[in-house]
């Protein structure tokens, strides 16, 4: 069993004091940038097994112990959102729905102040019966993962035949008032990337908004290879097989996705190209584990441990100041494209979407 297969970081360490810092009480790095949207991980277990993500028999899971329990989770997020300036919360997983809890911790996030933006990423399994709650606890909008329209595909890629689950979850998000419901979808080479064209009709169909997404190095096999993604170009070249698509007007900002207006509006659709068109300049994200570790970036290979902070008996004052410092070393980019880039040793699942 390998670090990876474990979900461990390769090194956790106390963030860096540079006396060179601004008094600046916000997350500043040294390019200028400022982390206003928190990425939090609710745990690092999923009930789909995706083929670009984890092996069939699954990962050994985070011990529960390891894990940020509520009350030091919300700790966390108070600080972020009173102390740094954090505007935006998205709880994301492994799958945040297997979190016990869940509408609980986006309640008390939502009676913060201010009150943040609060958003969801879910495969879906489950969604259908919750969705209302979800919303009445405050969540604003909500992402849904989903790769193919075709049963048996979606049993391929994610091993479970669960398809009619997620569309389902899609259905009742949107009669709960969680929009723009988005679907994100990775196409993978030979397996469904002759579905870029019925799912975004599906998607202006239904009115979702879709989103297509580079498949990253971030699976716990350590297998993907370049040559075998689907790029950002080529999902622009099927898509306009069938669509005119023309760029959103719409300030992109620190967004990910690449917006473009399909047959001239009102229905967009987005393409993140995170690996061939990188847009960390513009990176305004922090991310913290459900073990309670702070990233600067998704592919990080170090993190900034907060949760011996807090079981430390550390100050709120001294939790936010080491938040602040593990982020003013924030890398330029992600190196993705760099001869000597290394993949980070925790795969997607652990680290949080």
């Amino acid at each position: 069993m390998t670090a990876s297969e474990l979900g461990l970081p390769a090194v956790r360490r106390a963030a860096l004091r540079d006396p060179a810092r601004p008094a600046d009480p916000r997350l500043i790095d040294t390019f200028g940038r400022v982390a206003t949207d928190l990425r939090i991980s609710l745990t690092d277990r999923c009930n789909l097994r995706c083929s670009y993500c984890m092996p069939a028999e699954g990962l050994d899971w985070m011990p529960r112990e390891e894990q940020l329990t509520d009350d030091e989770l919300m700790r966390l997020v108070t600080i972020a959102v009173r102390d740094l300036g954090i505007q935006e919360l998205r709880f994301t997983g492994g799958e945040p729905l297997l979190r016990r809890g869940l509408e609980g911790l986006i309640a008390a996030s939502a009676a913060l102040e201010p009150r943040p933006d609060i958003s969801l990423t879910t495969n879906g399994i489950g969604l259908a019966r919750r969705a209302e709650a979800l919303a009445a606890a405050g969540v604003n909008r909500l992402n849904v993962s989903m790769d193919t329209l075709r049963q048996e595909r979606f049993s391929t890629i994610t091993r479970r035949d669960r398809l009619s689950d997620v569309l389902d979850g899609l259905a009742a998000a949107r009669a709960a008032g969680l929009g723009p419901v988005k679907i994100n979808s990775v196409l993978l080479r030979g397996v469904n990337d002759d579905e870029a064209v019925p799912l975004l009709q599906f998607a202006v169909e239904h009115g979702y908004e879709l989103r297509f997404i580079e498949q990253m190095p971030l699976d716990a096999q350590h297998g993907w290879e370049r040559s075998e993604m689907i790029t950002a170009g080529e999902v622009m070249e099927k898509l306009r097989t069938a669509f005119t698509l023309t760029p959103d007007p719409t300030e992109r900002g620190g967004a990910p996705a690449e917006r473009w207006l399909v047959d001239g509006g009102p229905a967009v659709v987005g393409v993140i190209a995170s690996v061939t068109r990188p847009f960390c300049g513009a990176c305004d994200r922090t991310r913290l584990t459900a073990d309670g570790q702070v990233r600067s970036c998704l592919f990080a290979r170090t993190e900034t441990d907060l949760r011996a902070m807090l079981r430390g008996d550390s100050s709120d004052a001294e939790i936010a100041e080491t938040w602040r410092h593990a982020m003013w070393g924030k890398l330029a980019g992600h190196g993705i494209n760099d001869p000597g880039f290394l993949q980070p040793d925790r795969p997607m699942s652990a680290i949080g979407g």
